[in-house]
């Protein structure tokens, strides 16, 4: 049989490592013949633009360099899978691309909205008595998946954060003057990677002084409140924020624009925060939005997170190999210290269209930091450095030609 393999969602540090991960394992199986990436998800299945992935990635150092490289070497898409009764035709092209390409297995790489699509391939082949399996190989920032203790993609953004933040500080803390710095990161409805930032402590560091996670009710007096508490202790106070934290009677966070799977689209916090501590209080502020850069920062990627997420893509061959459809590989922590895992999997519908929360367990009672407990959980994912390949004195990416 032949294979599939796309990605899709919002790009990561490691998703290109599980790609490899699929590929390798492939080509360790004598009953896999050729193995294909369709370019830009399961739109690009519609379309039939399939590459030959052997000869993508036929130099020797071709399969290194892709395991590396941050974002989705074969393209992305945020495309909605109808439901099989109302979306015939499409299922029927999906269906019609597989068979010229003779395709035994397809896996999905992606986020909550990915194992949708790989949920409902998995039941429509199924339902028509198709031979095909479908995995999906988890992969998002937001570590927001349920059924597993967490992403790849998710310990290398943690890390660039968590760096970031160290650098803000140092920047932030020259002047003999009262500040605030307020850092904007990334998470809608789940604050894993604002809660991360909290690393920092494992190296003595205090900041940032308070951390915000939309999973928590927020307020504004009570916010400049925790701002002048801790303006007691420190004359340069650091904030995490994530973007999906919601202020009271505030409809500036927001706007109406929703994408193709009905998230709205957010906005401000950050700036909203730094107009009303300079209202309130008065003093130098300035907010940071941290943006894309969390999401594709190789230069400092964790060693783990890339490991693993090329395991993680090996085994999604090996559990289709064996027969098993419509799943989503996940990783289950064994312990801390020494940190350890296993990989099995779940049933692809028990976490598509489902998000994972920030543990209320790991949230401090005034519900402006995190506890130890947090910490613990996220160092081990942040582990290791990688070699970035380097040519003219920047980093080198693979490209698919």
């Amino acid at each position: 049989m032949n294979i599939a393999v796309a990605q899709s969602g919002g790009p990561t540090s490691a998703i290109n490592a599980s790609l490899a991960g699929v590929v390798k394992e492939a080509l360790r199986h004598p009953e896999i013949e050729n193995i294909y990436g369709s370019l830009n998800g399961i739109e690009g299945v519609l379309s039939r633009r399939m590459v030959d992935l052997k000869e993508a990635l036929s130099a020797p150092e071709d399969m290194e360099l892709l395991r590396v490289t941050p974002s989705t070497a074969l393209g992305s898409c945020r495309y909605k899978l109808p439901d099989a009764d109302s979306g015939s035709d499409v299922y029927k092209k999906i269906e019609d691309c597989f068979e010229e390409y003779s395709i035994g297995a397809f896996f999905y790489i992606g986020g909550n909205d990915s194992m949708d699509t790989a949920a409902k391939l998995s039941d429509y082949f199924k339902s028509r008595g198709i031979k095909i399996k479908v995995v999906g190989v988890p992969k998002t920032i937001d570590n927001d998946l349920p059924g597993t203790d967490h992403t790849p993609g998710f310990g290398s953004a943690a890390k660039y954060v968590a760096a970031t933040m160290s650098e803000i500080i140092c920047d932030s803390t020259v002047y003999a003057l009262e500040s605030v710095t307020i850092v904007e990161i990334m998470g809608r409805h789940a604050g894993w990677l604002t809660a991360s930032s909290c690393v920092l402590r494992a190296a003595g560091e205090c900041a940032p002084h308070l951390i915000y996670l939309p999973e928590c009710k927020f307020s504004a007096q009570g916010f400049i409140e925790d701002i002048k508490q801790q303006q007691k202790k420190h004359k340069a106070v650091i904030v995490a924020v994530s973007e999906g934290v919601q202020l009271e009677d505030s409809k500036c966070l927001r706007n109406d624009k929703l994408d193709v799977f009905g998230h709205q689209q957010l906005s401000g916090i950050g700036k909203t925060l730094e107009e009303l501590v300079r209202d309130k209080i008065g003093c130098k502020v300035r907010s940071i939005e941290l943006n894309v850069m969390q999401r594709c920062s190789a230069h400092i990627c964790s060693k783990t997170d890339i490991d693993e997420a090329e395991t993680i893509g090996m085994e999604a061959v090996k559990a289709a190999i064996v027969g098993n459809s419509g799943i989503m590989m996940v990783f289950k922590r064994v312990s801390d210290q020494p940190y350890a895992v296993e990989i099995g999997c779940i049933d692809a519908h028990d976490t598509a269209n489902k998000e994972q929360f920030f543990p209320e367990k790991w949230i401090s009672e005034s519900h402006n930091n995190v506890t130890d407990d947090a910490v613990n959980y996220f160092l081990p994912l942040i582990q290791g450095e990688i070699p970035v390949p380097m040519k003219n004195g920047m980093p080198v990416h693979f490209r698919i030609k």
